[in-house]
C-alpha cells in the first residue's frame, strides 16, 4: 500500500492517550513477561533506546535505577526496552554501573526482531524484522516514555531526540499528577508539585468541594477555582 492509502493506515494505528497499551510477550534482563499480567494492579513506565551501548541511554538508564526507589513507593514498575537482544542488554548493563554509580534494577526487553517497536509505532513496519546492520541512527524514533496505569491505558506519552537526554524527575512529577487526579477528580496547573493548590473543575458536586476542601477555594473566574492539594 502506497500513496494515501498507506498514509490513511498508519494513522488509524498510531497510539493515543487513554488508548490500551499493546500486549505482548517478551524476554527481557529479568526473564520472560507477559505485559498486561506482568504490570497487574501497579502503574508501569515503559522507557525506549534505540541501541545498547549508547551514550545519552546509558546516562538514562543509571538515573532510573537510581529513581527506582521513588517510584516503588507509588506502585509503579519500570521496564526499559533496547533494540537488541538481553545478552548484550548484560554487557551493557556492566557499564552502566561502572559509568552511573547504579545497578540497573528493572528488567530491559530484548527486542532483537523489532516486534515492540513496531507494535507501539516506533518503527514503521519496513523497518524489517532484525536489529542486525542498524544503527542507533535507523532506530532513533525509539526514545519514547510510556505511562501505563493499572487499567493497562496509556497515560502519557514523551518522544525525544537521540541528543537530548530525558527529565526523569518531570516523569515522576507527572505520575504524581496523575495519580492524584485519578484519586480525588481534580488537575493540576502549569508547573505544579507535590503540595501546590490544584484546579477543582466547575463541575464538581458542592457537596464533595466541602469534603475535599474544608478550608475553601479561591475562585478566580467561574471556571478556574483552586484549592489546596487534598491529603
Amino acid at each position: 500500500m502506497t500513496g494515501e492509502g498507506a498514509a490513511r493506515a498508519e494513522q488509524t494505528t498510531m497510539l493515543r492517550i487513554n488508548d490500551t497499551a499493546p500486549n505482548f510477550t517478551a524476554e527481557t534482563s529479568e526473564g520472560p513477561i507477559h505485559f498486561h499480567e506482568w504490570i497487574g494492579e501497579s502503574w508501569a513506565i515503559l522507557f525506549s533506546h534505540p541501541k545498547d551501548f549508547t551514550p545519552v541511554c546509558t546516562t538514562e538508564l543509571g538515573y532510573m535505577a537510581g529513581l527506582n526507589p521513588e517510584f516503588k513507593k507509588r506502585n509503579v514498575k519500570i521496564l526499559g526496552l533496547s533494540v537488541d537482544p538481553v545478552s548484550s542488554h548484560s554487557k551493557w548493563a556492566v557499564d552502566i554501573e561502572e559509568t552511573q554509580g547504579h545497578k540497573v534494577n528493572y528488567p530491559m526487553i530484548g527486542d532483537p526482531e523489532l516486534k515492540v517497536a513496531k507494535l507501539y509505532n516506533m518503527l514503521p513496519a519496513e523497518a524489517g524484522e532484525s536489529c542486525e546492520g542498524r544503527t542507533p541512527a535507523d532506530n532513533a524514533a525509539v526514545r519514547t516514555v510510556f505511562v501505563i496505569g493499572p487499567d493497562k491505558k496509556i497515560k502519557l506519552m514523551l518522544s525525544y531526540p537521540m541528543s537530548t537526554g530525558r527529565n526523569f524527575d518531570e516523569v515522576l512529577r507527572v505520575v504524581d499528577s496523575l495519580q492524584l487526579t485519578a484519586k480525588h477528580s481534580v488537575s493540576t496547573p502549569v508547573n505544579w508539585k507535590p503540595g501546590d493548590d490544584v484546579v477543582v473543575p466547575a463541575t464538581m458536586p458542592e457537596e464533595k468541594v466541602k469534603q475535599l476542601f474544608p478550608g475553601g477555594l479561591r475562585t478566580l473566574k467561574p471556571y478556574l477555582r483552586l484549592g489546596k492539594q487534598p491529603k
